[in-house]
């Protein structure tokens, strides 16, 4: 039996970071807020590695600064990588000035992080419900109005609201009111990933830092979580993978064989048998792209939305930037300053934008100089890989977002055919920079099939691909102080002064 519906103005499904990040923005603003979490927090769940964007913009607006820094998460100045033509570990740092104060991220154990922004939730007049599951989302015509969902105890209830958010990860069960699920054939890879006590860290003051590690079946991450757990997981082919039926322990440590790297790292360690952190466990299928993300009423943050891959830690960040997005959507409309069309369809041209920015980018990275002897490898050149052929996709990156729109002809050929070189022009402009270097290389530019030059510069792709990143940062640190913001396109929207809602180009 169901009992009588409650009314709030925003529902959002899910207590993660994307969650979490949204319903305190609403609440922030005034607005009744419901959560409806499936599970208890803390909970086990991957994607340990932050950006400075999530720790120096994000959780700065919601306050979090100095709770995070009490939580004592090792600090990542960035990125270490066994990988490309360097037969040498290599950093990608988030800063070149060791006195930046706000040059680093940290590495988290997501169950004590996604806790911190839980409580935060509730302590911002967020009404939190754990172990509350969404069952079916209401909708009157097109427009979603409510859901239902079952509590602890398995009653009945329902809810309504002016908007619903499914932020309740690549797993959702209620995405599906929203577009269709595409997904890349670049990406098509697996991880098993299990946690490890007492492994190596490296060189100070890189010992924070992810450790990225190629070998022939793929790749591994190597993050530290303290001083001696370690969380370390291998990201190979699904034709690879096919080794872990015969068990995922012996396919794992298999793996850790075939990469010295981590196989020396590992050495003095023992693998985490009990505990939330005893299971090895695998994920799957997690590079895809909705064909929408918002319809009347209802909109898909974070992962319910897309996902392209763990290299660069991208996850939390688009997680947590897609709830800022949508959270300016909803304050907007909730006070009748905008149609609703105009502030979602600015969510999603920006939270398109910045996943097709990462898209291209680990695309890229993904190309430079591996192994071609190897399957994973060869088949994640940009010269040979089936995306080409996958334009349904492709148009996604690229920012077109209907399955029934009319398709470019060789959109994904031109567009990966533009791409040729940006990895190799990548790894060179980061060893320039580990050497002291100061100009960076140039690449050659790329035909099309009818001859006339590509547009894809690198050095401006990679600015663009920084900007959002920047303006987060700003916004976190100046607030209302900051210099006003461009929009990212003609006619389109900027932040308000408190960075909570959607506003009109001040006209001169």
């Amino acid at each position: 039996m169901t009992t009588r519906s409650e009314n709030f103005d925003l529902i959002v499904v899910g207590g993660g970071p994307g969650g979490s990040t949204l319903a305190s923005f609403v609440a922030m603003r005034g607005h009744r807020v419901l959560l409806l979490e499936r599970e208890k927090f803390p909970r086990h769940q991957i994607g340990e590695s932050l950006l400075p964007a999530t720790v120096h913009g994000i959780c700065a607006m919601l306050g979090l600064t100095d709770e995070l820094r009490r939580a004592n998460f090792p600090i990542k100045r960035g990125g270490t990588f066994r990988w490309g033509k360097e037969p040498e570990p290599w950093t990608f740092g988030f800063t070149r000035n060791p006195e930046d104060p706000y040059g680093y991220a940290y590495q988290v154990e997501r169950a004590r992080f996604d806790d911190i922004l839980l409580r935060n939730s509730a302590r911002k007049g967020v009404d939190v419900r754990e172990q509350h599951e969404v069952t079916e989302v209401l909708f009157e015509g097109d427009r979603a109005v409510g859901v239902r969902f079952r509590d602890a105890e398995g009653a009945e209830h329902e809810a309504r609201a002016r908007f619903i958010v499914d932020a309740s990860g690549n797993r959702t069960r209620v995405s599906q009111s929203v577009g269709e699920r595409v997904y890349s054939k670049f990406f098509q890879n697996v991880a098993l990933y299990g946690y490890f006590e007492n492994g190596k860290r490296l060189p100070a003051p890189r010992q924070g830092n992810i450790l990225s590690a190629a070998f022939q079946d793929g790749w591994f991450w190597y993050i530290p979580l303290s001083d001696t757990l370690t969380s370390v997981g291998a990201v190979v082919s699904r034709e690879a993978a096919e080794a872990i039926k015969d068990g995922h322990e012996a396919a794992l440590f298999r793996y850790i064989e075939r990469c010295p790297i981590i196989k020396d790292f590992l050495a003095p360690a023992t693998r985490v048998t009990s505990g939330k952190y005893g299971e090895i466990r695998i994920r799957k299928d997690y590079s895809y792209c909705n064909t929408r993300f918002w319809k009347p009423g209802m909109a898909l943050i974070g992962d319910a939305a897309c996902f392209v891959d763990p290299v660069f830690s991208s996850g939390v960040h688009l997680a947590t930037y897609s709830a800022l997005l949508v959270a300016r959507a909803v304050n907007t409309c909730l006070a009748g300053a905008m149609s609703e069309e105009r502030c979602f369809s600015e969510f999603e041209q920006r939270y398109r934008r910045e996943f097709g920015n990462f898209y291209q980018f680990l695309v890229a990275f993904y190309d430079m100089n591996q192994d071609t002897d190897s399957y994973f490898w060869s088949a994640r050149k940009i010269v040979h890989t089936e995306e080409r052929a996958n334009d349904a996709f492709v148009r996604l990156v690229a920012g077109r977002s209907q399955m029934n729109e009319p398709a470019f002809q060789g959109l994904a050929e031109g567009f990966f055919s533009a791409r040729e070189g940006f990895g190799a022009w990548f790894g060179e402009l980061v060893s320039d920079q580990e050497k002291g270097g100061g100009r960076p290389p140039v690449m050659p530019a790329r035909a099309a099939r009818d001859g006339r030059e590509q547009e894809f510069e690198p050095g401006g792709f990679m600015q663009g691909f920084t900007r959002e990143i920047s303006e987060l940062q700003h916004l976190a640190m100046f607030g209302a102080d900051r210099a006003p913001e461009a929009p990212l396109w003609s006619g389109g929207l900027v932040p308000s002064k408190d960075g909570l809602a959607w506003s009109e180009v001040a006209r001169p």
